[in-house]
């Protein structure tokens, strides 16, 4: 049975910079740099421009992976995308990044699956656990897992939503998963679940139970109340089960791989809030020189903080070859999961 490992890796972020100040001075929203910092650790995040949507985001990054991996476009066998901001509610933001591939085309037109993945901030290990198991099983040779994000077309940039709006911005992460006969690879990985919380953190929009499941006016149109267009969390609710679940999760996949923390080169947590990974750091001992973090410029990109990560941590060499890995995220749903990866 072939080991899968990841063969490249790729990111994008839109240009323009949105600070915590420009919130305050371009949006109105009611708050201060201090404040958002304190609370969070985020500085700046970036969005996109209007017009540019989440597969757009996730071709750059594909494209950065695909080169790196050292292998054509048409050498995929698999695309999987995950993502909560997928252009359309269907189909997929993966069979647009596909057509935006170029795999449709031509002569050596691939016409290969493209799953999505909607696990929000737990999307990328939902993507990544699927991706190794593809390639492990001999189904695929070399899958394609996106993680990207729009979100900045759905917060609500005003004083209302202050509470929420300073946490996200957009940007896409991607890596190639491939086989290899190397000992190296994706060694162990864990997801969870709890939908007792599902709606603690949710963005509803519709109620598919309704008749119509988007409430009308006289004329036919479709309004939607604040409410369901935005979205909601519960934040304190939220911390806490995010540290106790990926406390567990990380544990829980260090015990599968038979190895301690203290075995564990570098962390990637997922970057959705300072304070939760600075509280897992400590209740884990885990040194400062093992942490990655890069919320400060980017804010939660949900499905695509932790290829963002591995990215950039690989361009800058801080992540080599032969490294001990370990990767967590917690997001809505309840959702979590970890991996552990030798590099």
């Amino acid at each position: 049975m072939p080991n899968a490992f990841i063969s490249g890796t790729g990111f994008y972020v839109p240009p323009r910079r949105v600070t915590n100040d420009d919130l305050r001075t371009v949006y109105g929203i009611d708050t201060t740099h201090e404040w958002i910092v304190k609370r969070t650790g985020i500085e700046e995040r970036r969005f996109a421009d209007e017009g540019v949507g989440t597969s757009d985001l996730g071709l750059l990054a594909a494209q950065a992976a695909i080169e790196k991996a050292g292998i054509a476009k048409t050498d995929l066998d698999m695309i999987i995308f995950a993502t909560l901001s997928s252009e359309h509610c269907f189909p997929g933001s993966g069979v647009y990044l596909q057509e935006k591939l170029g795999l449709c085309d031509g002569p050596n037109a691939k016409f290969v699956p493209a799953l999505d993945v909607r696990n929000q901030c737990s999307g990328f290990l939902y993507a990544l656990g699927t991706a190794t198991s593809m390639v492990k099983s001999g189904a695929c040779k070399h899958v394609l897992v996106v993680g990207a994000e729009v979100h900045s077309a759905a917060l609500d940039l005003t004083a209302r939503g202050r509470g929420v709006a300073s946490l996200f911005g957009d940007g896409a992460g991607a890596v190639v998963v491939s086989a290899t006969e190397e000992d190296r690879g994706v060694r162990a990985w864990k997801l969870g679940a709890d939908g007792r919380f599902a709606d603690t953190l949710s963005q509803r929009i519709w109620d598919i139970r309704k008749r119509p499941f988007i409430p009308q006016n006289a004329e036919g149109v479709g309004q939607i109340s604040p409410e369901f267009m935005w979205a909601y969390m519960d934040g304190k609710l939220v911390f806490k089960h995010a540290v106790e679940r990926m406390v567990m999760v990380l544990m829980e996949t260090c015990m599968m791989h038979g190895v301690t923390g203290e075995a564990i080169d570098m962390f990637f947590f997922h970057q959705a809030n300072m304070r939760i990974n600075q509280f897992i750091q400590q209740t884990l001992g885990i040194p400062e020189e093992k942490i990655v973090h890069n919320i400060h410029r980017y804010g939660n990109t949900t499905a695509a903080t932790i290829p963002i990560l591995l990215a950039e941590a690989e361009e800058t060499g801080r992540l080599r070859r032969g490294m001990k890995i370990a990767l967590c995220s917690f997001g809505s749903g309840f959702t979590w999961g970890a991996a552990i990866i030798d590099w």
